[in-house]
């Protein structure tokens, strides 16, 4: 169908649904319940006079609307909410205006319109009618990366959640590759940026990239793609807000999972704003410890589409605790983003991971130092002031993980060395540095190298291809430094995880490196978990954390549901007081 048509055909029907609903004028004018009407200015639309018990069912239909709030009633303006609208006063009368009305009846056939397209692309049986013009001779896409580009192009914004290792790259680059949408910017993780170049722009496809060198700005050279890291984009903020980006790429867009509150988040809310073309959004595991990061990823890509933060908090969370939105069905906010056409997913297929968790000693002696101290802390965040508790539970965090890393990491040299001795490739995934001081003295015999946040990106490529080559059998990478490396699964298939995160979604991302699910033979994952410190506690909260994340990225997989968070920060409080007096 061409645009022509396509406007042709809503015009129609907007006509024709504006001559059915003319009866309700008539209605309305004998028995109306209030007033609507869209603000042009702030982009809303208001609900005034609304008669007390009509209010009443309003506020159980629409819960953004918080039970307390009396007077007026405010709602973002998009299809989703034009077509809800709609239907409201289809049932409860209001006097609206006949631009109003027609500007919801549009709302609601674009989005009809709009969701059956989709569907079909959505469709296991659909194929694409064309290739995009920029990919390399003999290259072509996968089934999901062609459905990314149809759902992207159609909505101007999305987020796509397939697992790692099955090609969200390129689909995003397919996305961008017309005239429309170049150029486009692309956040990435330092480490990562000249793979974008080199292995993905460089080999798929037939655009021009520049990778930005610093934060201050410079004069750009004319290219298709410019790839800037999160760290970097900031400074070039007064140059994204001129319009030069017509489309941008989120890679790993958990990075924007605290929204707006950092630097990187406002800078990416305002390459966002100003992109007129494509938004997209790319991450297996976007959600890395509660369910309401969700909502600040969005509302970076679609500002409003799911309300307001505190819409959301009334409408999806059971509280902010401690600034965590804790989401109360997962599930169902998962189901929620698909119907909106916000979030796609593709579940690769490989074999599911043989995952041993193993218990090691935890070293008193070598925690000692440490937890003097923490017992310290931990009266602080039981009895001190606000400012006192905030702190100390902070300090607290750090202390205890750092503790329980020292004291178990001769052990778990000790477990990886017998999978050295077997001549087996691992990834070992840490966090601190003590902790890598004691793997690398007494690993030393098996040369290990270090892919880690202290690491220069020339180091850590150096690092990569003494791995690749054989140089070595130990790759000990940083649990959050790994995002998005590529490559590393044609030599391995074994991870150990040797300290824990609170957050399972980043033990999925140090094990996505080996790409599990575009793999035939199984992946090993092996948890190696102290019986003391803050091991245990950590391995408890992750089941909360990842009950919000699967929920929401996979809904309707059977997770099961984990309802007490119990304030990990006072869990571990306890745990030291109740030691110290024993």
């Amino acid at each position: 169908m061409t645009h022509d048509t396509t406007l042709r055909s809503d015009g129609d029907a907007l006509l024709t649904a504006i001559e059915d609903l003319a009866w309700r004028e008539d209605d309305a004018a004998e028995r109306s319940y209030g007033q609507l009407a869209y603000h042009a200015d702030s982009r809303r639309w208001v609900i005034t006079e609304l008669a007390p018990q009509v209010a009443i069912r309003a506020k159980r239909i629409f819960p953004r609307i918080a039970s307390t709030q009396v007077g007026s009633y405010t709602f973002a303006d998009n299809d989703e909410v034009r077509t809800e609208l709609e239907w409201f006063i289809a049932r409860y009368p209001l006097v609206i205006s006949e631009n109003d009305r027609a500007r919801l009846i549009q709302g609601r056939l674009a989005f009809a319109r709009i969701r059956a397209e989709i569907d079909q692309v959505l469709n296991r049986s659909w194929q694409p009618t064309s290739a995009p013009k920029r990919l390399r001779e003999g290259k072509q896409l996968r089934p999901n990366q062609a459905r990314a580009v149809e759902v992207a192009r159609r909505t101007g914004r999305l987020l796509v959640a397939d697992d790692v290792g099955l090609g969200k790259t390129l689909g995003a680059l397919a996305a961008v590759m017309d005239e429309a949408y170049l150029p486009a910017a692309v956040f990435a993780e330092a480490h990562v940026a000249s793979q974008w170049q080199d292995d993905f722009i460089g080999k798929f496809t037939t655009l021009s990239s520049h990778v930005v060198q610093t934060v201050e700005p410079y004069v750009l050279m004319d290219r298709d793609i410019y790839i800037f890291s999160y760290s970097k984009a900031p400074g070039w903020v007064n140059i994204a807000e001129t319009g030069r980006f017509r489309s941008v790429i989120f890679d790993e867009v958990q990075n924007l999972r605290h929204g707006v509150r950092t630097e990187k988040g406002r800078a990416a809310e305002v390459f966002a704003r100003n992109a007129g073309g494509l938004r997209i959004g790319l991450s297996a595991t976007p959600v890395f410890g509660y369910g309401g990061e969700i909502f600040n990823i969005l509302d970076i890509i679609e500002p409003g589409i799911l309300g307001t933060r505190e819409e959301f908090m009334r409408e999806w969370c059971t509280s902010d605790d401690e600034g965590k939105m804790i989401v109360k069905e997962p599930a169902a906010l998962g189901a929620h983003l698909r119907d909106l056409n916000l979030m796609i997913r593709e579940v690769g297929s490989g074999p599911p991971p043989n995952r041993i968790i193993h218990d090691v000693p935890y070293d008193e002696d070598a925690a000692a130092a440490d937890e003097a101290f923490a017992r310290v802390l931990a009266q602080r965040v039981m009895t001190g002031s606000f400012t006192e508790r905030g702190q100390a539970a902070r300090e607290l965090d750090m202390m205890a993980r750092h503790a329980t890393g020292v004291a178990k990491a001769a052990h778990v040299a000790a477990y990886v060395k017998i999978l050295l001795e077997a001549k087996t490739p691992i990834i070992l995934g840490g966090w601190h540095r003590d902790v890598y001081d004691i793997w690398l003295k007494e690993l030393a015999p098996y040369k290990p190298v270090l892919y880690t946040g202290s690491e220069t990106t020339r180091d850590k490529d150096r690092a990569k291809r003494a791995f690749m080559s054989g140089d070595t059998d130990c790759f000990i990478m940083s649990l959050r430094s790994g995002a998005g490396l590529d490559g590393l699964q044609h030599r391995c298939s074994t991870v150990v995880h040797g300290e824990l995160d609170w957050s399972r979604e980043v033990h999925k991302q140090l094990a996505g490196r080996l790409r599990p699910h575009a793999r035939t033979d199984p992946i090993t994952e092996i948890y190696l978990i102290a019986n003391g410190g803050s091991d245990p506690l950590i391995a408890s909260v992750q089941g909360l954390k990842a009950s919000q994340a699967h929920g929401i990225i996979d809904p309707g997989r059977g997770v099961q549901r984990v309802d007490s968070d119990d304030s990990r920060i006072k869990a571990l409080a306890r745990m030291y007081l109740e030691r110290g007096n024993s």
